[in-house]
């Protein structure tokens, strides 16, 4: 009986989520987090130039060196992060200790840096989990050299790079006509695009939202907008960085990037820059819909106080007259007459209905 006591409160407790909010602050920077190793490292080398292209499955990393400095674009793709792994690579293509331990942070902010020759950035991939509803992230590193680019990924089995690999198979597609800059700038705008395909889904979940705000505000439809505000946190934490990210690749004036291949990342940078106005669009609808949850519960509150109201106003007369009637004096008009009683119930009646019409007219009700 004691369970059963409280057991409908649990699903109105539920509702609110607070454990997702425990999932997006309680990250601390100033503590260096322990990332769990992968059980499976999965990596992938795609070998091409203009009339060649080779894609091996390397079982050992050391395997990779021998596509250092071949003559030929190389772009080796790690699934699964794993510290020895990551720092075998790192160590044969040139890429900092401290660029390593940035592939291996946990909840890094998204940031592109250039060191020692290598034009490094990270950010996190973005994906909609359509059973709980949620925006999930996947961290991916690119580094960058002269002739070669490595892209460590976080989870590999929700990669969104088949379209890259499809057109490098290709002989005539523009990946395999130019160098490792243009395949860097490949990687970022696919990740960039799959951000608008997360928003499409978050923005069909809002136009659902808004509909039931309208026909019925209730608890639920407030446990619905304090959800989707909390997943437009994660999807603004993790795409507001990103246009510096891209705006450092069009600053830079690193030998690495070509002049010719600066206007493909401007062009990913206005795609940014477009994903972001949409993530403030929909904090702006977010915004709105709690004035117009709050709007109507109040509006709901005032027509239960009206009708309560005019009630209380049409039984007034009604104790008035009964008041009235009840008093103890032996004077009182109609006290001994046979139609009294019912002309005070009459009065009773008419006053009230009097009331009414007079309330009608003016537009009270």
């Amino acid at each position: 009986m004691v369970k059963n006591k409280y057991f409908h409160y649990l699903p109105l407790a539920s509702l609110f989520g607070t454990h997702r909010t425990r999932e997006l602050f309680q990250f601390n920077p100033t503590v260096a987090p322990v990332r769990e190793e992968a059980k499976e490292v999965k990596v992938l080398v795609y070998d091409y130039s203009v009339d060649h292209f080779e894609e091996h499955h390397v079982k050992q990393i050391g395997d990779c060196l021998a596509f250092k400095n071949n003559g030929r674009t190389t772009w080796i793709n790690m699934d699964g992060l794993a510290k020895q792994a990551v720092e075998t690579i790192c160590n044969d293509f040139g890429i900092h200790a401290l660029l390593s331990e940035d592939i291996l942070s946990v909840g890094q902010r998204p940031k592109m840096d250039d060191v020692d020759g290598i034009l490094f950035c990270l950010l996190n991939m973005l994906y909609y989990n359509e059973i709980t509803r949620t925006v999930e992230t996947g961290q991916i590193s690119i580094a960058m050299g002269y002739d070669f680019v490595v892209s460590f990924q976080e989870d590999g089995s929700r990669d969104v790079f088949d379209p890259i690999r499809r057109k490098l198979a290709m002989s005539n597609s523009k990946i395999r006509q130019r160098s490792a800059d243009y395949l860097c700038y490949a990687l970022l705008d696919t990740i960039v695009d799959n951000y608008f395909i997360v928003m499409e889904k978050l923005g069909e979940q809002i136009e659902i939202l808004e509909g039931e705000v309208i026909r019925r505000s209730n608890t639920q439809s407030l446990a619905h907008i304090n959800h989707l505000r909390k997943e437009l946190i994660v999807l603004k934490r993790n795409i507001a960085p990103v246009r510096e990210l891209i705006n450092g690749y069009i600053r830079s004036e690193s030998d690495l990037l070509n002049d010719d291949t600066t206007k493909y990342y401007k062009d990913v940078y206005d795609h940014i820059v477009q994903a972001y106005d949409f993530t403030e669009n929909y904090r702006d609808m977010m915004m709105n819909m709690q004035d117009i949850y709050l709007n109507n519960v109040n509006l709901r509150m005032n027509e239960v106080m009206k009708v309560m109201a005019i009630v209380t106003c049409l039984m007034a007369p009604a104790a008035v007259i009964g008041g009235i009637f009840g008093m103890n004096f032996e004077a009182i008009p109609l006290l001994h007459y046979r139609w009294g009683f019912y002309i005070s119930v009459a009065a009773m009646l008419f006053i009230p209905l009097v009331m009414l019409y007079i309330f009608k007219k003016r537009g009270w009700y």
